[in-house]
This record gives C-alpha cells, structure tokens and sequence, in this order.
C-alpha cells in the first residue's frame, strides 16, 4: 500500500476528486506542456455532471491562468476505469501539441487509464489487507501505531503539519457566519452549535459544532484536510479533537490515532474506492465513520483486534448509502452527514467495548462488499445530482 499521506492531503474544498484532484492534474500538464499559448480541459461523468457545483471548472481556469484553458462539458462520455475523467489537451498556434487523459479516483488521487487501481507508484507498505496487518502485528508485537511508524520513519512530521491543520480549519468555522456560496443559500451553524455547547456543555453538541466547522469550511472552498475525501472531511477532526478538549489527550497520542485512521482508509482505498463517483457515500462518510470509529477505539484502549471490529462496524453500517448532492454542491446532504456520522463513530466504539472480540464479519469482508454495492448502484446515485435527494429537495 501507499503512504497514508495519500489519505491526509491539505488544500482546498470542496472536493477532493473534483477539486484537489483537477487542480493537481492541472499543475502536472502545465509542468509537461509549460510552452503552449492555449489549453483545453474536457470533462466526462461526474466530473461533467456536478463540475459546476463543486468548482471544477473554476479551479482549472484558476490554476492555467493567466494563459486560456476552454472547459468542455462532456455528459455522455463515461470511461469504464473511472466516472472521474479529464482529457487535457496542450495547443500552440493552433497546433495540437499533446494530450493526457487522466482520471481523479478519490482523495485528491489521479491514475491513468492502465495504470492498477490497487497498486500505488511508490509502495510503503507491504500488506494490502486487514487480516495481513493483523497477521503481522501480533507476530511482530506491534500496535498499529507502531506498525505505521516501522514502514513510515517520517510520518510523524507529516502528521503534526495535517494536526495543525484541523485545528486551524476548526477555528476558521467555529468563528464564521453567513452563508454558504451558492444559490442554496444553506446558513453556516457551527458558530451557533458552538455557543450552545458553552452553554449547556455536552459531547453531542460539542461534536456537532466540529463537524460543521469542518465541513462548512470544506463548503466554503477554504483549506482541509482529506480524511479520506474534502466531502468527508469533518468526521475524523470532529471525532479526534472533541475527544481531545473532553479527556486532556496529548497532541502525540491523536496523532498515533490518526495513524490507525490512516491505516483504515488505506486499506479501502486500496482494495475498493473512496470515491463518491464510483462507489457512492458509502465509499466516503462511510469510511471516514470507519476511520473515525477505529481511531477512537485505539484512544479508548482498545487492541488491534477492537480497531479492526470498530472498523467493520462502522462501514458495514454506512452500506449502500447513496451520493446524491443537491446542486451538485458539497452541501445537502453532506454537512448533515458528516456530523452525523461523527456521532455514529463515538456509538460504534462503545457498542465495540460493550461487544468484545467475537464477531463474525471481517472489515476486509465489509470493504469488498462496499465496493460491490457502489459498482451495482445506478449511476444517478453516484454523484451525478442526477437522482434522489439531488431532485428531490424541498421547493
């Protein structure tokens, strides 16, 4: 597996896939074509269906700038390999000089057409499972953290970087007001959930108002972290660093909690998708309400083996869930579900101390079933806004 770098990227909202990951592709064509006087970006799939609502089309104009790109809006086009599809193409007078089809499978992550989903350029580590891990930690006596810290010598350094992040991303929510950009007018209410909890302190309302923090800035374009995806972002950040302010927690130990939470998201990246387009929701509040549930587990004390059932029982509950954003925005229902979906993670790590070991589904087993549900759900809930909620909002 790769690095779970790949699963903690900072940049900006609102989405990873059709976001950060055209903004990357775009600063790599540049990089090969830095000579053209024109260039033009076409999109396919959900890129082309929702682009407008999450900025697509905005940020590749912004990132060619000042020199031209054309955006083409290609509806009916859908590669096989992945929904998320760009064809750039690099002109000098008028003369075609190159072309890249790319695609952006999820997380901020591009892979070309014949390049193995399940396979990363630079491996890491070197089980793709959770049994695998499983298997080798208790042969080797190590945590997960530890595990982490064996293959990724400088993670450490790169976790402190994405801490910091989601404390400032925090901050920046919890301190603004107004609205949303967008004709949907959605009102900013962390500010609000946050008052109340200073009010009447409880941990429902002290994670909901860290959830929204989150995803609102996520919403508003502004900087995040993926974990796994920016349309997922708030969960693990408002599970971590809630349970932070409540127990005194050192900064060292939610870092190790977010190498178990990076673990989790690579293992499904790995093997299924964390990506709304191919898989639906389930594929990204899904799996961050499984990486969230893992973290906690591990804060909580709990053994490898706990983490791995966390894991499992938070996906397993996430299957089937739909991505039908309305507007084609990172909105409705998405801010909702992130906080949701936090409180769900701090359900599933005390059903998981409740419950023991004795179970009998695995989290591999969950991971690939997920990924057979998103490839069997029609395309209309696959982030296209082409179906149910995204048609079926009130007025």
């Amino acid at each position: 597996m790769e690095s779970i770098k790949e699963i903690f990227k900072i940049g900006h909202g609102p989405s990873s896939s059709h976001t950060m990951g055209p903004c990357f592709a775009s600063e790599e064509f540049i990089k090969r074509y830095p000579n053209a006087t024109k260039y033009k970006c076409t999109l396919f799939g959900s890129l082309a269906m929702t682009g407008k609502g999450h900025l697509t089309d905005y940020i590749i104009r912004k990132t060619f700038s000042p020199k031209e790109c054309e955006i083409v809006f290609n509806y009916d086009k859908v590669y096989s390999y992945h929904p998320n599809a760009m064809l750039f193409e690099a002109f000098s007078e008028n003369r075609k000089e190159g072309e890249w089809l790319i695609f952006s499978v999820g997380g901020g992550s591009l892979k070309e057409e014949n390049e193995d989903r399940g396979k990363s350029k630079n491996e890491i580590y070197p089980h793709k499972s959770m049994n695998e891990i499983l298997a080798y930690c208790k042969s080797e006596n190590l945590t997960i953290p530890e595990y982490v810290k064996r293959f990724e010598k400088d993670i450490d350094s790169y976790l402190v970087k994405v801490l910091e992040q989601m404390h400032i991303t925090l901050n920046n929510g919890l301190s603004s007001e107004g609205y949303l950009p967008g004709r949907l007018h959605v009102k900013k209410k962390a500010k609000e959930f946050y008052q109340k909890y200073i009010s009447n302190p409880t941990r429902e309302s002290l994670v909901y108002a860290y959830a929204l923090a989150n995803s609102e800035e996520n919403a508003s374009g502004n900087i995040v972290v993926t974990a796994p995806t920016c349309g997922s972002c708030a969960v693990v950040p408002a599970v971590l660093l809630s349970f932070q302010k409540n127990n005194n927690v050192s900064d060292e130990k939610i870092i190790e909690a977010l190498m178990v939470a990076g673990i989790i998201g690579n293992i499904v990246k790995t093997n299924a998708s964390i990506s709304g387009a191919e898989v639906g929701c389930q594929g990204e509040i899904g799996v961050a309400c499984s990486m969230a549930s893992a973290a906690l587990t591990y804060l909580e004390n709990g053994d490898n083996y706990d983490i791995e059932y966390a894991g499992e029982v938070a996906l397993e509950h996430h299957l089937g869930m739909t991505c039908d954003p309305v507007d084609g925005m990172v909105q409705i229902p998405c801010i909702e579900r992130n906080a949701v979906a936090a409180m769900q993670a701090y359900n599933v790590a005390s059903y998981v101390k409740l419950a023991g070991h004795n179970h009998n589904i695995t989290l591999d087993s969950v991971i690939q079933v997920m990924n057979e549900t998103g490839k069997d759900m029609h395309t209309k809930y696959r982030e296209t806004s082409t179906g149910g909620l995204a048609i079926h909002k009130r007025g």
